[in-house]
């Protein structure tokens, strides 16, 4: 089924992924009171809103089967942006102070790059904490991403995240720890991406009474649950939205800082991820940046040698894990809008609907 994606302007750029003909277009439209509505709160820097946003429609339309999905994006004014930025959300997004206009089955809350020392003196902190009161209250389940996890448990339940001796990064094997319906059809082991510099950690979370669902003997736990008020907050320490090249482009970014001059730390090679020949080539490129600092070198980056051979392992049991999560939300809501007695007779929930959807295909 398409994605339907609530946006105005018709040069967004999802657009070019828009299936040729308007037999989907009407078809998904006439079955608005159907969909699934799932707001994406896009907290990535500027170089990243355009990737997050395809790396979730994607995954989004490929998990979605024979549900409809109506994608919303929502933007945190309160987020450090360049004016190319502020000119983008202006554009595409709609402020967070909006959320309590409409109804959402559920939102997916992105990390955002590190900038304070703690998470509460973030320029979006107050915002983000508002964000996540709504949806406890609001929808039937959240999904929590990277720094936004951190976030989430500390405002929700005072669990601090720590800093990490290097940044965790790669492609790791997680473990299914326990049943649960988020996990249905996934296999005992898979691997999913990891990227960040910071952590919490399972004793913390356990005694809050969170439940994990995936760990890796390397990154420590990833996947975990918690029903918080009306909703099921889910929380991801890696990225199953990631795409192929994902890790490759956060690596070169992080070692042109390096060069540059604006981080002091070498990045680390992504583990798990590169293949035997890419890594030797990585690893002498590496040692030639250590041993002469200049930013000219970053010029010589072998990106396109390193992307010939990488392989996406993830991408199946992401899929399967975010169909499992709409499949969740489309059945709680279900029995939520069952008909209720009312001095003998019946009434149902009433669906609001805010018009204004164009739909789109999945190309994966």
């Amino acid at each position: 089924m398409p994605v339907l994606v609530d946006i105005d302007a018709y040069d967004h750029h999802l657009f070019s992924r828009a299936p040729s003909g308007s037999a989907a277009a009407k078809a998904s439209l006439e079955n608005r009171a159907e969909c699934l509505d799932i707001g994406l709160i896009n907290n990535m820097p500027d170089a990243a809103l355009m990737s997050t946003e395809r790396q979730l429609f994607d995954l989004l339309g490929a998990a979605a089967g024979r549900l409809l999905v109506r994608l919303h994006f929502y933007t945190m004014e309160s987020t450090p942006r360049s004016e190319w930025g502020r000119d983008y959300v202006r554009r595409y997004y709609r402020s967070t102070d909006d959320l309590v206009i409409g109804s959402l089955d559920g939102i997916i809350v992105t990390g955002a790059e590190p900038r304070a020392a703690r998470l509460t003196e973030e320029p979006y902190w107050t915002t983000l904490a508002q964000v996540m009161d709504w949806a406890r209250e609001n929808t039937i389940s959240s999904v929590y991403s990277c720094l936004a996890v951190h976030a989430a448990v500390l405002h929700m339940d005072g669990v601090e995240r720590h800093k990490l001796p290097a940044k965790c990064i790669g492609v790791f094997a997680q473990t299914k720890t326990r049943d649960h319906p988020l996990m249905h059809d996934i296999p005992a082991i898979f691997r999913i991406p990891h990227a960040r510099w910071n952590e919490v950690q399972e004793e913390a979370i356990a005694s809050c009474g969170y439940s994990v669902l995936t760990k890796s003997a390397e990154a420590g736990i990833d996947c975990f649950v918690k029903q918080q008020k009306k909703s099921l907050f889910v929380h991801f320490q890696g990225h199953p939205e990631y795409e192929t090249q994902s890790l490759l482009g956060e690596y070169r970014r992080d070692m042109g800082r390096f060069l540059r001059g604006e981080n002091e730390v070498c990045p680390t090679i992504p583990k798990g991820y590169f293949g035997t020949k890419a890594e030797e080539i990585l690893t002498t490129f590496r040692r030639k940046a250590l041993a002469d600092r200049r930013p000219e070198f970053f010029a010589d980056f072998p990106a396109d040698h390193l992307a010939k051979n990488l392989r996406n392992a993830w991408h199946l049991p992401a899929r399967r894990i975010y169909r499992n999560w709409l499949l969740y939300m489309a059945s709680q809501r279900a029995a939520r809008s069952r008909p209720l007695a009312l001095n003998g007779r019946s009434r149902t929930k009433p669906v609001q609907d805010r018009g204004g959807y164009r739909a789109f295909g999945h190309h994966g």
